[in-house]
């Protein structure tokens, strides 16, 4: 097996240090790019223009969650393509844009969204904003251990604790281990990055108090079709919760931001 040395990294990001600019402007030749793949420091640095926060680890992660398939070289190097950038930066502009967790991402992207659009320019108006799609179905029923969760999300496990003592999560207790399903995981995950700045557990209290008047309301709204015992009736109740949902999860949005813009003016 080939050894990685620091001499053939350099040598190989040496190659295409050119289509990193080209990458970063959105300028790069497509069969140039079509022809040479470059590294995951490349692509961090492409990226980064657009999105400061951006990591080597961020993109390792996406690839866990099976987002991106790079191709590896016969010594462990990951190698992307122009495709592989695209579809990074889709993955990224949904989650900074649209707030979509990583389980909706990956639905959309299997639909075919981002497909056929090259190398994006930079820049958020290159993405129409769009309704953030919500699904009340049950998830995959998949339930996950506290060890893999912390690996997963990279939380700490004192913050998991705070989430369970202010309700944010709950988790399945199975003999002496708690289970997490697929929606708490990605909360867990998603509280892990505002913990980087400082938010804790009972800084989420307002989150959790917002949401449940949320879901009082539309209970009160749909309360009598959910209960019916015509399936017609039931799944188009179903489906009025997802379309009110989607409603008051982009309407709540907008009125972040435009509170937002009132602080940074």
């Amino acid at each position: 097996m080939a050894i990685r040395t620091p001499a053939a990294e350099s040598a190989l990001e040496a190659d295409v240090g050119e289509l990193e600019q080209g990458l970063a402007a959105g300028r790069a030749d497509p069969g140039a790019v079509r022809q040479k793949s470059i590294t995951i420091g490349a692509v961090c640095k492409a990226l980064a223009q657009e999105f400061p926060d951006i990591s080597i680890s961020k993109i390792r992660y996406l690839e866990d969650q099976k987002l991106v398939t790079p191709r590896r070289t016969p010594g462990g190097y990951r190698l992307y393509t122009q495709s592989d950038v695209a579809r990074l930066r889709m993955i990224l502009r949904l989650q900074r844009d649209e707030f979509l967790p990583l389980r909706v991402i990956r639905q959309e992207l299997a639909s075919g969204r981002g497909e056929g659009t090259g190398t994006p320019t930079p820049g958020r108006e290159s993405v129409r904003p769009r309704r953030a799609g919500v699904s009340v179905h049950e998830d995959s029923g998949a339930l996950f251990s506290l060890e893999e969760v912390l690996e997963e999300t990279k939380a700490d496990a004192k913050l998991v604790r705070e989430l369970e003592e202010y309700g944010v999560v709950k988790g399945e207790l199975r003999g002496a281990a708690r289970y997490y399903d697929e929606t708490e995981r990605e909360i867990i995950g998603a509280v892990a990055e505002l913990a980087r700045y400082g938010v804790g557990g009972r800084n989420l209290r307002v989150f959790r108090s917002s949401a449940d008047r949320e879901a009082n309301l539309l209970q009160q709204i749909l309360a009598p079709a959910l209960r019916s015992r015509n399936p017609q009736r039931r799944k188009e109740a179903l489906e009025a919760l997802e379309n009110l949902a989607a409603v008051t999860t982009h309407l709540r949005h907008l009125l972040l931001v435009r509170d937002l813009r009132k602080i940074a003016g």
